[in-house]
């Protein structure tokens, strides 16, 4: 038995004076990894999880390397594992609404960061609070199965426990929607309303949510090519990719090398060889285009592999 636990690290507040202004998180300094967090989770650990033998994944928020250490850090008793947001923050500049020019680089140095720097980690690229990562990461029209295995390749042979969200063992890609109207995401709407007083043109304001809503990892399960993606006979909260025609679990299921194949070889792979589970983690090669890292296991075998 499991739970994840919502940005655990901002749950406790230890003044309520005025916090200092920022562009984001204005006042974090009150309630951001408070020390009356840490007693908090401490306690729940103690109180609650430890009697059932409970694990927990928190998503924690703006978490540098020392402090992750410290949040699940097995002797001081918080959380068992935590989701860190520096490699999904890699191609923004101060917010997530006003990106900058991906660089492979940067992502992968700070991919390398996290798996030298703490002993184990949540591996994921995709959530829901995150656009797909093909549509981000990739050119996802002419490369969606390469971006979607590719991913899957890197992802399963990092050093920690992946967790595979909802559409990825398809490849599935950002929502195709062509107005504001067809997002539900409330967020985006505030964004939209806000960047509209600034004032921002509406195709400004269009890339923007287009590009980094929400709503772009939410749209329904793409089961089979029927209406609404086989998902329901009725109407959906969101509605379903177009391309759910072609991409979707039926289809994908299918093809010997599909997305679904190579999640599942992956997984098999893992669940066989001992290097990538207990193995140390070094990487090789980061070039501009060629990410190479080495598993070495404790009986000093070797596994290297080229994403």
């Amino acid at each position: 038995m499991g739970f994840r636990c919502d940005v655990i690290n901002v749950i406790y507040k230890n003044s309520l004076e005025n916090g200092k202004k920022r562009l984001a998180l204005t006042g974090l300094e009150h309630y951001l990894s408070t020390e009356g967090c840490h007693r908090i989770l401490r306690e729940l650990r103690r109180e609650v999880l430890d009697p059932y033998g409970a694990f927990t994944v928190g998503e924690t928020v703006f978490v540098d390397l020392p402090e992750a250490k410290a949040l699940s850090d097995p002797e001081r008793g918080e959380l068992d594992m935590l989701f860190a947001f520096e490699h999904t923050e890699c191609d923004q500049l101060f917010v997530k609404w006003f990106k900058i020019r991906l660089s492979p680089k940067r992502l992968m140095k700070c991919l390398v960061k996290w798996q030298t720097g703490k002993d184990w980690n949540a591996c994921y690229f995709e959530n829901h609070d995150q656009p797909r990562f093909i549509s981000r990461f990739a050119d996802a029209a002419p490369f969606r199965k390469e971006a979607a295995t590719m991913m899957a390749g890197l992802q399963m042979t990092l050093r920690g426990t992946p967790y595979v969200y909802e559409g990825q063992e398809i490849g599935m890609t950002n929502f195709d929607y062509d107005r504001i109207e067809d997002v539900q995401d409330i967020e985006s709407h505030n964004i939209d309303a806000l960047a509209k007083k600034l004032p921002l043109p509406a195709s400004v304001r269009w890339k923007m949510i287009r590009r980094t809503s929400r709503d772009n990892a939410r749209t329904p399960m793409q089961w089979t090519a029927e209406a609404h993606g086989g998902f329901t006979s009725g109407t959906p909260w969101l509605k379903v990719n177009g391309n759910h025609k072609t991409v979707n679990v039926e289809t994908d299921t299918a093809d010997k090398n599909g997305v679904r194949a190579f999640w599942k070889r992956m997984i098999a792979l893992r669940k066989t060889d001992p290097v990538l589970i207990d193995g140390t983690f070094e990487p090789i090669y980061t070039g501009r285009r060629l990410f190479v890292l080495t598993a070495c296991s404790v009986t000093n075998g070797t596994a290297s592999f080229a994403i």
